[in-house]
């Protein structure tokens, strides 16, 4: 009996309604600093398309709280890559994933903390693509307290996404008058005076080479957030595409390089707001690695 404490393994079930995959807390240089004491984050409709696959890609293993991944509540019509908004199936398959993620997000939160002992408190959000769309939803409609929300490749606005779909396809988008609707209603750029007044840490990530979400889509929204009195909103930009894991996306493998980078910036970024770190701190590798369906997070692919 060697006396170290036992780190409890991965956690995976449903909870109302929605499948989940969560990792505990494995930083050996860190505990949680004030109550947020787990982060939620969704995946897209791009890879990585599923809650498992999201974490392989970005565990933010430095963490010292539970990461908690979900999966979105709809089945995916298609890449955001191609031509997936220019019809109604599209945008209306991407609202009710954005709009249904935070609506149910209070009861999965609420089952969640039951099945992991969790207490009461703000949660930090990260999200990729739809799903960063989606977390950044939650945070405009006060769904639950966020301390903190990491967002990677924002779909702010899918009538801007589905335009840059058009003059890269040379197709038009048809939507009817309700689709219409539903895509000015999740233009969320227009909402910045709710996203500041909700005082949450952001940070905004664009991809240098993304074609849905264009790098200066999201530097203009950090430009609009801090001209309205914004304290703590971050960019960074890193020359990658839209996707953040190969095809098809849908299971946890080992990340891809461009992963990896950004999961080095999101576990910074967390830890200097949700984390007391040691000092001096030790070496990240020391960390003790999870296994997902057989893959050791934290290994990037060759």
């Amino acid at each position: 009996m060697t006396g170290d404490p036992i780190t409890p393994g991965p956690v995976t079930g449903t909870a109302a309604g929605t499948a989940y995959l969560a990792l505990p807390p494995t930083a050996v240089d860190a505990r949680p600093a004030g109550p947020t004491r787990l982060i939620v984050a969704w995946p897209g409709f791009d890879p990585p398309r599923t809650a498992s696959a999201l974490a392989a890609a970005v565990p933010m293993t430095g963490v010292p709280t539970w990461r908690v991944y979900l999966d979105l509540p709809v089945e995916r019509p298609g890449s955001l890559d191609g031509t997936t908004l220019l019809d109604n199936r599209g945008i209306e398959a991407f609202g009710t994933a954005v709009e249904q993620a935070v609506e149910r997000l209070p009861d999965v939160l609420a089952e969640i903390r039951r099945e992991l002992d969790l207490p009461e408190g703000p949660v930090g959000m990260a999200g990729f693509s739809v799903g960063a769309a989606a977390a950044l939803l939650a945070v405009v409609r006060g769904t639950v307290p966020v301390s903190t929300a990491a967002l990677i490749a924002p779909v702010i606005a899918p009538a801007r996404a589905a335009r840059a779909m058009e003059a890269r396809t040379g197709r038009e988008h048809r939507w009817d008058d309700h689709a219409q609707a539903l895509a000015d209603r999740l233009d969320l750029g227009v909402r910045a005076g709710e996203i500041i007044e909700r005082g949450t840490a952001l940070l905004l990530i664009a991809g240098a080479k993304d074609r849905v979400v264009p790098p200066t889509e999201v530097t203009a929204l950090r430009d609009l957030l801090e001209r309205r009195g914004a304290r703590a909103v971050e960019a960074a930009t890193f020359r990658m595409g839209h996707a953040l894991a190969a095809e098809p996306g849908t299971e946890a493998l080992p990340p891809i390089t461009e992963a990896v980078r950004v999961d080095g910036v999101l576990t910074d970024w967390f830890r200097e707001r949700l984390a007391e770190v040691d000092e001096p701190a030790q070496d990240r590798a020391a960390e003790r690695p999870l296994n997902i369906e057989g893959i050791t997070l934290g290994t990037p692919s060759c």
